[in-house]
């Protein structure tokens, strides 16, 4: 991981842009705010599903099924492992790069499918481009809700 040297986290890029910039896909930094940001690939997925600011996206995977991909990410929930990759900074076009917050305190734009403050949350059982409360040991946390009726959620979600 690096430290942030001048990265706009609400910066979209095409390929171009990210080699002439320096950075990498699935390049992980800290920002001056102190969070963790990683540079991700976004996908619209099978159901054409447009990247939102504020919304969580999921690791990419055609038809719910994982090629271990972890630079590559969608809001599409059906084309996903329900696995979360983190919260778009930005409306970022399917086949272009963009930021997603891994770490710290976030406000979603789209509620929570269910939840009360101190949740554990996953993608699991949630709609596209939010979080739901865990209900199984095999669900993947990447999210606690701090204000679920504000959508505060405080991100943990994989580096």
């Amino acid at each position: 991981m690096a430290r942030d040297f001048g990265a706009n986290i609400t910066e979209v890029l095409s390929a171009t842009e990210l080699s002439a910039k320096g950075f990498t896909a699935g390049q992980v930094i800290q920002h001056y705010n102190g969070y963790f940001y990683k540079l991700v690939k976004y996908n619209s997925g099978a159901g054409t599903i447009a990247a939102v600011a504020g919304n969580v996206c999921y690791y990419y995977a055609p038809g719910g099924t994982s090629a271990g991909a972890t630079t590559e990410v969608t809001s599409d929930l059906s084309d996903s492992a329900n696995v979360g990759a983190g919260v778009l900074q930005s409306v970022i076009t399917s086949g272009s790069y963009g930021w997603v917050q891994l770490t710290g305190p976030a406000t979603l734009t789209t509620a929570l499918t269910a939840g009360a403050d101190g949740n554990a949350l996953t993608p699991a059982g949630s709609t596209d481009g939010t979080l739901d409360v865990s209900a199984a040991v095999t669900d993947s946390i990447c999210a606690y809700a701090i204000d679920a009726s504000a959508k505060i959620v405080m991100c943990a979600f994989p580096m």
